[in-house]
């Protein structure tokens, strides 16, 4: 079981310098590799990089709509990191 979580860990660590961060709060299309990534029943076509560098979408609940991160499979947030 641990060397699941290394493995899922180091996954998000080496993706994490494949993705160029979009200005904060623009919406944009996720590469293949982040979708691979994201849990089941979240909405991909509302994320937007935040300033902390994780991506947020839009959930929409029956009473309210509200960014939430965006997770992993083992709910883990996807963020990046900036490339310098």
């Amino acid at each position: 079981m641990n060397i699941k979580i290394w493995l899922a860990a180091g996954s998000v660590v080496a993706l994490a310098g494949c993705v160029t961060p979009t200005p904060q709060g623009q919406v944009e299309e996720l590469s293949p590799e982040v979708l691979s990534l994201i849990a089941p029943g979240q909405d991909p076509s509302t994320a937007r990089l935040e300033a902390d560098g994780c991506y947020w979408y839009l959930h929409r609940g029956p009473v309210e709509s509200t960014y939430i991160p965006l997770l992993t499979r083992d709910q883990r947030m996807i963020c990046v990191t900036a490339q310098g």
